[in-house]
Order: C-alpha cells, then structure tokens, then sequence
C-alpha cells in the first residue's frame, strides 16, 4: 500500500516542490495551506505522514501539532515540523509538543526525503519499500547494495543515491537541475555538468559486456530510466 502524506504549507512554491519530489517518490499526498482545514484532513483521511509548517495562517502549526495529539484516533500519527525558527529553545518546544522531528528551513531535499523514509519505516513499515527493483536491476537501500542479475554493482554515494534517484521515477524524464535538487540538494553549489559526470560513472558500473544501457539521455531534457533496449 502507498504512504499518504499530508504537506501542511502555505508558501505555494515550497508546498508545490514537496508535492513534486514526494509524488515522485511514489507518496499519495493531499495539501492545504490551513491549519484548521489540516485538522479536519488528519481526523478524516488518516494520513500517514503530515509535514507540518510551524508558521501558518490563522492556527499555528504548534496549536495543530497540539491538537492531532489531543485526539486519540490521532495522537500516533507522525508529525515532521517543517520551520525557519532553528534556535534550540524553538526546536525544544516544536518537539515537545509532539512532533517526531524537526527541519530548519532552508532544508536539504535530500536529507528531508531521508527523514520521512526513516519515520515512515519506524511507523508504517509496509508502506515504504526497502527494496526498489526496475528490470533486472535491484536497490537495497537498507544495505545499500545494488545488483543487475546475478552480479553486485559497486557504486560511489552519488551514484548510489543518482540510482535510486532515477529508479523512484520510472518513465520519467528528470532534468539536471531536478537531479541535483534530488541528490546533491538544492543549497549545493554544483555545476550541472557535474550530472553528466556521475551519469557515466553509474553508466560505466551498470554495463557489462552486452547488457542493455538503462539510463537514456533525453536530448535537451535531461536523463531517464528505461529497461527496454532500443532498436
């Protein structure tokens, strides 16, 4: 079964960003800008997640946090606050009120993406996979270890996380300013380029002799993963 996620967030372009990247990664998320409609999502749709900004219109994500820990067809549901408040007296309060964890904006993407693997694991270990597989290519992310058939593929962490990367969007084709948002972060000061160099270092691990080149370069676009050799 698919996790749901609940982005609460009323910056539309931070809100639209979260969406993107979790739907990618194959969430079903929902979004209001709301603290009170959040309340009302939480008690109605179960979510398994909720990403919640401490700053919102109306009712403060404190007093949300608050009350989905006041309800008890609520209270086990996992809270990550999402703030620009990083002064430990403010991270203090934001966790005990209830949250699980805490992230000061501007936040890494990728540590973020980290976080809700790692609280989803802890709270819904069904609904999140450990194990990514696309043809004949296989992603351990509990062990890190990748194999292609019979054989173990050795990758560097880029590459590594460039894979799973491409593999948490099937079909899709991923920029190269998506992929460094996704695998270096979006406050990383790194060169597009740099994506070209990384896409043949895991080009040069996946192949041997004949196999079938799995990353497909979309001229102008950017790079996808295909498992179907072309003509």
């Amino acid at each position: 079964m698919t996790a749901k996620v609940l982005i609460v967030e009323d910056e539309a372009a931070l809100a639209e960003m979260l969406r993107y990247n979790l739907e990618a990664e194959g969430y079903a998320v929902r979004h209001t800008a709301r603290g009170d409609d959040a309340e009302m999502m939480v008690a109605e749709e179960h979510p398994d997640l909720v990403l919640l900004d401490w700053m919102l219109p109306e009712v403060s994500g404190i007093e949300i946090c608050r009350r989905i820990r006041s309800r008890p067809d609520s209270r086990n549901v996992p809270i990550l606050m999402l703030t620009a408040r990083g002064e430990e007296g403010d991270r203090i309060r934001g966790l005990s009120t209830g949250a699980d964890d805490y992230v000061v904006k501007p936040f890494s993407l990728p540590e973020l993406m980290a976080r809700i693997r790692a609280i989803l694991r802890r709270a819904a270990p069904d609904r999140i996979a450990d194990v990514l597989a696309m043809g004949d290519i296989s992603l351990d992310r509990a062990a890190h270890r990748v194999t292609r058939g019979a054989r173990e593929v050795r990758l560097g962490p880029t590459e590594f996380r460039l894979l799973e990367f491409l593999m948490e969007s099937p079909g899709r084709v991923l920029s190269r300013a998506q992929l460094l948002d996704g695998v270096w972060g979006r406050d990383a000061y790194v060169d597009e380029r740099t994506v070209d160099v990384h896409i043949g270092r895991l080009r040069k691990a996946l192949i041997r002799g004949k196999e079938h080149d799995p990353v497909r370069t979309v001229r102008g676009s950017g790079y996808m993963l295909d498992m179907e050799p072309v003509n």
